[in-house]
Protein backbone atom coordinates (compact mmCIF):
# COMPACT_ATOMS: atom_id res chain seq x y z
CA UNK A 1 0.00 0.00 0.00
CA UNK A 2 0.96 3.92 -0.38
CA UNK A 3 0.64 6.47 2.06
CA UNK A 4 0.95 9.64 2.12
CA UNK A 5 2.52 11.65 5.03
CA UNK A 6 3.84 15.17 5.57
CA UNK A 7 3.37 18.48 7.61
CA UNK A 8 2.79 22.11 7.73
CA UNK A 9 4.26 24.95 10.67
CA UNK A 10 3.64 28.40 10.28
CA UNK A 11 5.51 29.90 13.09
CA UNK A 12 5.95 34.15 13.57
CA UNK A 13 9.47 34.96 14.59
CA UNK A 14 10.38 38.05 16.64
CA UNK A 15 14.12 38.24 15.09
CA UNK A 16 16.34 35.23 12.98
CA UNK A 17 15.83 32.46 14.49
CA UNK A 18 17.63 29.09 14.33
CA UNK A 19 15.33 26.02 14.27
CA UNK A 20 16.28 22.47 15.02
CA UNK A 21 13.48 20.20 13.69
CA UNK A 22 12.88 16.45 13.75
CA UNK A 23 10.19 15.77 11.20
CA UNK A 24 11.47 13.60 8.53
CA UNK A 25 10.89 9.49 8.62
CA UNK A 26 13.50 8.14 9.98
CA UNK A 27 16.61 6.93 7.34
CA UNK A 28 15.24 3.01 7.84
CA UNK A 29 12.01 4.24 5.77
CA UNK A 30 13.78 5.94 3.21
CA UNK A 31 14.27 3.36 0.87
CA UNK A 32 10.52 2.97 0.90
CA UNK A 33 9.89 6.36 -0.64
CA UNK A 34 7.63 6.39 -3.94
CA UNK A 35 9.92 9.90 -5.24
CA UNK A 36 12.29 12.45 -3.34
CA UNK A 37 10.72 14.07 -0.13
CA UNK A 38 9.43 17.50 -0.40
CA UNK A 39 11.32 20.26 1.85
CA UNK A 40 10.12 23.24 1.24
CA UNK A 41 10.43 26.57 2.92
CA UNK A 42 8.92 30.30 2.54
CA UNK A 43 10.77 32.19 2.59
CA UNK A 44 13.21 30.20 1.33
CA UNK A 45 16.41 29.35 3.29
CA UNK A 46 19.10 26.50 3.17
CA UNK A 47 18.12 23.14 5.51
CA UNK A 48 21.14 21.17 6.65
CA UNK A 49 20.33 17.75 8.21
CA UNK A 50 22.61 15.51 10.41
CA UNK A 51 21.98 12.39 12.30
CA UNK A 52 22.33 12.62 16.18
CA UNK A 53 23.27 10.64 18.78
CA UNK A 54 20.36 8.16 18.62
CA UNK A 55 20.54 8.07 14.16
CA UNK A 56 17.46 10.28 14.08
CA UNK A 57 17.69 12.96 10.97
CA UNK A 58 17.81 16.62 12.14
CA UNK A 59 17.22 19.69 10.10
CA UNK A 60 19.01 22.79 10.99
CA UNK A 61 17.56 26.20 9.75
CA UNK A 62 17.67 30.22 10.13
CA UNK A 63 14.11 31.17 10.00
CA UNK A 64 14.26 35.20 9.27
CA UNK A 65 11.98 37.26 11.45
CA UNK A 66 8.38 37.50 10.45
CA UNK A 67 5.97 34.57 9.60
CA UNK A 68 7.85 31.48 8.18
CA UNK A 69 6.90 28.10 7.01
CA UNK A 70 8.44 24.36 6.67
CA UNK A 71 6.51 21.99 4.82
CA UNK A 72 7.85 18.48 4.11
CA UNK A 73 5.67 15.84 2.17
CA UNK A 74 6.75 12.47 0.85
CA UNK A 75 4.70 9.24 -0.35
CA UNK A 76 6.38 6.15 0.96
CA UNK A 77 5.23 2.03 0.71
CA UNK A 78 4.34 0.14 3.19
CA UNK A 79 3.84 -3.56 3.48
CA UNK A 80 0.19 -2.85 5.23
CA UNK A 81 0.54 -5.15 7.73
CA UNK A 82 -0.12 -4.10 11.88
CA UNK A 83 2.82 -3.81 13.97
CA UNK A 84 4.55 -7.45 14.47
CA UNK A 85 3.89 -8.77 17.97
CA UNK A 86 5.11 -12.32 19.67
CA UNK A 87 3.41 -13.14 22.47
CA UNK A 88 6.50 -15.86 23.13
CA UNK A 89 9.26 -13.00 23.47
CA UNK A 90 11.14 -13.40 26.78
CA UNK A 91 11.94 -11.24 29.01
CA UNK A 92 16.67 -10.62 28.89
CA UNK A 93 18.31 -10.25 32.58
CA UNK A 94 20.53 -7.19 32.90
CA UNK A 95 23.61 -8.68 32.07
CA UNK A 96 22.38 -10.10 28.95
CA UNK A 97 21.75 -7.41 27.47
CA UNK A 98 23.58 -5.56 24.16
CA UNK A 99 25.47 -2.59 25.19
CA UNK A 100 23.28 -0.23 23.07
CA UNK A 101 20.03 -1.09 25.17
CA UNK A 102 20.98 -0.41 28.13
CA UNK A 103 20.74 3.57 28.11
CA UNK A 104 16.64 2.54 27.91
CA UNK A 105 16.59 1.55 31.70
CA UNK A 106 17.72 4.51 33.37
CA UNK A 107 15.85 7.40 34.19
CA UNK A 108 15.59 10.60 32.25
CA UNK A 109 14.44 13.84 31.91
CA UNK A 110 10.48 12.99 31.71
CA UNK A 111 10.78 9.58 33.14
CA UNK A 112 11.19 9.25 37.27
CA UNK A 113 12.07 5.97 37.32
CA UNK A 114 12.93 6.34 40.85
CA UNK A 115 9.80 7.35 41.53
CA UNK A 116 8.01 5.45 40.05
CA UNK A 117 9.59 1.81 41.04
CA UNK A 118 8.00 0.75 44.30
CA UNK A 119 4.51 0.92 42.34
CA UNK A 120 6.12 -0.70 39.33
CA UNK A 121 6.98 -3.58 41.61
CA UNK A 122 3.91 -3.89 43.57
CA UNK A 123 1.63 -3.45 40.61
CA UNK A 124 3.48 -5.83 37.98
CA UNK A 125 6.24 -7.46 40.35
CA UNK A 126 4.38 -10.60 40.70
CA UNK A 127 3.13 -10.85 36.78
CA UNK A 128 5.16 -13.45 34.81
CA UNK A 129 8.17 -11.70 33.04
CA UNK A 130 7.67 -11.59 29.24
CA UNK A 131 5.49 -10.40 26.81
CA UNK A 132 2.23 -10.61 29.02
CA UNK A 133 3.85 -8.58 31.37
CA UNK A 134 4.61 -6.03 29.29
CA UNK A 135 1.20 -5.93 28.15
CA UNK A 136 -0.26 -5.78 31.45
CA UNK A 137 1.96 -2.01 31.98
CA UNK A 138 0.55 -1.16 28.56
CA UNK A 139 -2.82 -2.25 29.64
CA UNK A 140 -2.55 -0.56 33.19
CA UNK A 141 -1.21 2.87 31.24
CA UNK A 142 -3.88 2.60 28.50
CA UNK A 143 -6.52 2.71 31.18
CA UNK A 144 -5.32 5.29 33.89
CA UNK A 145 -4.61 8.08 31.63
CA UNK A 146 -7.89 9.91 30.21
CA UNK A 147 -6.64 11.42 27.15
CA UNK A 148 -7.72 14.64 26.44
CA UNK A 149 -6.07 17.44 24.03
CA UNK A 150 -7.08 20.30 26.34
CA UNK A 151 -4.63 19.02 29.31
CA UNK A 152 -1.61 19.19 27.17
CA UNK A 153 1.78 20.35 29.53
CA UNK A 154 4.60 20.24 28.30
CA UNK A 155 6.24 20.15 31.41
CA UNK A 156 4.24 17.07 33.05
CA UNK A 157 6.64 14.20 33.58
CA UNK A 158 5.58 10.17 34.00
CA UNK A 159 5.09 10.66 37.89
CA UNK A 160 3.06 13.71 36.63
CA UNK A 161 0.61 11.97 33.98
CA UNK A 162 0.62 9.14 36.99
CA UNK A 163 -0.64 11.17 39.85
CA UNK A 164 -3.15 13.60 37.53
CA UNK A 165 -3.97 10.49 35.16
CA UNK A 166 -5.01 12.98 32.29
CA UNK A 167 -2.56 14.06 29.25
CA UNK A 168 -1.72 13.07 26.02
CA UNK A 169 0.15 10.56 23.98
CA UNK A 170 3.44 11.46 25.36
CA UNK A 171 2.10 11.40 28.88
CA UNK A 172 1.05 7.88 27.94
CA UNK A 173 4.44 6.85 26.41
CA UNK A 174 6.37 8.43 29.69
CA UNK A 175 4.47 6.59 32.09
CA UNK A 176 4.51 3.35 30.60
CA UNK A 177 8.51 3.79 29.46
CA UNK A 178 8.93 4.40 33.83
CA UNK A 179 7.17 1.31 34.79
CA UNK A 180 8.86 -0.65 32.67
CA UNK A 181 12.17 0.91 32.79
CA UNK A 182 12.27 0.42 36.62
CA UNK A 183 11.06 -3.31 36.18
CA UNK A 184 14.43 -3.45 34.56
CA UNK A 185 12.71 -3.99 30.94
CA UNK A 186 14.28 -2.04 28.17
CA UNK A 187 12.23 1.04 26.66
CA UNK A 188 12.89 3.82 24.33
CA UNK A 189 10.53 6.61 23.47
CA UNK A 190 9.11 6.90 19.35
CA UNK A 191 7.72 9.74 17.57
CA UNK A 192 6.07 9.62 14.22
CA UNK A 193 3.26 9.02 12.21
CA UNK A 194 -0.04 6.94 12.84
CA UNK A 195 -2.76 7.34 10.59
CA UNK A 196 -6.70 6.26 10.94
CA UNK A 197 -5.78 3.01 8.47
CA UNK A 198 -7.46 0.03 8.91
CA UNK A 199 -9.42 1.92 12.12
CA UNK A 200 -12.54 4.01 12.02
CA UNK A 201 -11.80 7.95 11.52
CA UNK A 202 -11.44 10.14 14.50
CA UNK A 203 -13.04 13.60 13.86
CA UNK A 204 -10.01 15.41 15.71
CA UNK A 205 -7.35 16.75 13.17
CA UNK A 206 -4.34 14.62 12.35
CA UNK A 207 -0.84 15.50 14.93
CA UNK A 208 2.38 13.22 15.14
CA UNK A 209 2.25 10.31 17.41
CA UNK A 210 3.99 9.08 20.80
CA UNK A 211 4.62 5.60 21.37
CA UNK A 212 7.03 3.06 22.71
CA UNK A 213 9.58 0.16 22.02
CA UNK A 214 10.53 -2.17 24.04
CA UNK A 215 13.40 -4.48 23.99
CA UNK A 216 12.16 -8.05 24.66
CA UNK A 217 12.62 -11.35 22.87
CA UNK A 218 15.95 -9.86 21.25
CA UNK A 219 14.28 -7.18 19.13
CA UNK A 220 12.40 -4.20 19.72
CA UNK A 221 8.78 -4.49 19.21
CA UNK A 222 6.11 -1.40 19.18
CA UNK A 223 3.71 -1.02 22.17
CA UNK A 224 1.29 2.12 21.90
CA UNK A 225 -0.35 2.75 25.70
CA UNK A 226 -2.71 5.43 23.94
CA UNK A 227 -4.28 3.62 21.13
CA UNK A 228 -3.47 0.17 23.19
CA UNK A 229 -3.86 -1.71 19.12
CA UNK A 230 -1.88 -3.20 16.89
CA UNK A 231 -2.21 -0.34 13.74
CA UNK A 232 -1.58 -0.11 10.42
CA UNK A 233 0.75 1.92 8.05
CA UNK A 234 2.79 3.26 11.28
CA UNK A 235 6.43 5.23 10.09
CA UNK A 236 8.71 6.30 12.69
CA UNK A 237 10.18 9.46 12.66
CA UNK A 238 12.63 9.66 15.93
CA UNK A 239 13.81 7.27 18.32
CA UNK A 240 15.62 8.64 21.79
CA UNK A 241 15.32 8.16 26.07
CA UNK A 242 12.10 10.53 26.10
CA UNK A 243 10.26 13.59 24.53
CA UNK A 244 13.00 15.82 24.97
CA UNK A 245 15.41 13.87 22.54
CA UNK A 246 13.19 14.05 19.67
CA UNK A 247 11.66 17.59 19.64
CA UNK A 248 9.61 18.48 16.15
CA UNK A 249 10.83 22.06 16.51
CA UNK A 250 13.24 22.90 18.52
CA UNK A 251 13.27 27.06 18.67
CA UNK A 252 16.63 29.06 19.67
CA UNK A 253 15.10 32.01 20.69
CA UNK A 254 11.42 33.07 20.85
CA UNK A 255 8.57 32.88 18.34
CA UNK A 256 4.79 31.96 17.82
CA UNK A 257 3.27 28.66 16.42
CA UNK A 258 0.31 30.18 14.01
CA UNK A 259 -0.56 26.85 12.36
CA UNK A 260 0.16 23.10 12.55
CA UNK A 261 -1.02 20.59 9.98
CA UNK A 262 -0.12 16.94 9.63
CA UNK A 263 -1.39 14.66 7.38
CA UNK A 264 -0.98 10.33 6.78
CA UNK A 265 -3.49 8.81 4.66
CA UNK A 266 -3.49 5.73 2.28
CA UNK A 267 -3.13 6.69 -1.54
CA UNK A 268 -3.39 5.17 -4.93
CA UNK A 269 -1.05 5.11 -7.28
CA UNK A 270 -2.52 8.86 -8.70
CA UNK A 271 -1.68 9.84 -5.22
CA UNK A 272 -5.37 10.57 -4.46
CA UNK A 273 -6.79 9.86 -1.07
CA UNK A 274 -8.08 6.19 0.34
CA UNK A 275 -10.53 5.32 3.02
CA UNK A 276 -8.11 4.16 5.41
CA UNK A 277 -11.42 1.47 6.57
CA UNK A 278 -10.97 -0.41 3.16
CA UNK A 279 -7.21 -1.24 4.77
CA UNK A 280 -9.07 -2.92 8.13
CA UNK A 281 -8.48 -6.62 8.12
CA UNK A 282 -11.81 -7.88 8.36
CA UNK A 283 -11.96 -6.30 5.42
CA UNK A 284 -9.64 -7.98 3.35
Amino acid sequence: MLIRIGHEFIIEAEQPTLLVCLVTPHIARHNDFTGPEIVETTPQVPVYSWFDGFGNICRRMMAPAGRFVLRGDVTLSDDGLPDPMDESATEWPVEALPDAVLPFLSGSRYVETDLLSQQAWDLFGNTPPGWGRVQRVVDHVHNHIRFDYQQACATRTAQGANREAVGVCRDFAHLALGFLRALNIPARYVNGYVGDIGVPAVPDPMDFAAWIEVFIGGRWFTFDPRNNQRRIGRVVVARGRDAVDVPLLNSFGPHRLDSFTVWCHPVDAQGNELDGMQFAPDAA
